[in-house]
């Protein structure tokens, strides 16, 4: 079997575990070497008993590993929430999330207010190339538009032959008024149903210092995993899945 996204989609996949090339090996029952070879493109004809081999190992499909347009993958998305209050806590858990994604080749976005984009670019200084920044008062016009908005990004980057997407995203503080909140928190439960299948890590940042405690409550049953410093993270036991948060709200 032949694929060009093969290498890149099975490395991404082995990075999202912190799996070692052995440890795949010794996991997935596929040689150390073969491994290597696949990712580096040596290897362009893979059998399908190793594919289907690896894919098992890694808790992904065999579609995902070939790059099929069609597949019905299992739940790959990252959804992560960041509550932060001050610049320096929001920079020590965005830049390290970049700069692992940069190692990794990853596509980034940032999406958020023109001032954080600026403490961005400065932190990350001539890295700031590999990111691509996006006004957060013109993306989330609407929870729409913002849907909208990363559907594509995702879909365009992945038909170029992007592996992995990680995406440090905020609210515009326009959206912020009592009639729209409840319209974004309904936003941030159904991304975890419509990107549950791609190979995405979102980061969804609160400022504390602006955000009302109930808006922080919401957010916390919507994203299950912490975003902890640097790219520690941890399960939210405060999430509820959309199938129960959507109902009640």
């Amino acid at each position: 079997m032949v694929s060009s996204r093969i290498g890149a989609s099975l490395k991404a996949a082995r990075a999202r575990l912190g799996w070692s090339r052995e440890t795949l090996a010794h996991h997935s029952g596929v040689s150390w070497s073969a491994i290597a070879q696949i990712e580096s493109g040596r290897r362009k004809d893979v059998r399908l008993s190793s594919l289907s081999a690896l894919a098992k190992a890694l808790g992904v499909s065999v579609d995902y590993l070939i790059g099929s347009a069609t597949a019905t993958a299992p739940r790959l998305l990252e959804h992560r929430l960041l509550t932060y209050g001050s610049d320096e806590e929001y920079l020590a858990t965005a830049i390290p999330f970049f700069a692992e994604g940069m190692e990794r080749s990853d596509c980034l976005l940032a999406v958020t207010t023109e001032e954080q984009i600026g403490l961005l670019r400065d932190s990350l200084d001539d890295r700031a190339d590999h990111v691509e920044f996006a006004d957060s008062a013109e993306w989330y016009r609407s929870p729409g538009v913002a849907m909208e908005g990363y559907r594509t990004f995702v879909n365009e980057k992945l038909d170029a032959g992007a592996a992995w997407i990680r995406v440090v995203a905020e609210i515009a503080p326009e959206s912020r008024s009592d009639v729209e909140i409840p319209a974004w928190s309904r936003y941030e439960s159904f991304v975890n149903l419509a990107f549950a299948s791609s190979p995405t890590s979102f980061i969804c940042t609160y400022d504390d210092r602006s955000w009302p405690a109930d808006v922080i409550a919401d957010a916390r049953r919507t994203h299950p995993v912490l975003a902890d410093g640097g790219n520690a993270a941890a399960v939210n036991r405060e999430y509820r899945g959309p199938e129960d948060f959507l109902i009640d709200h």
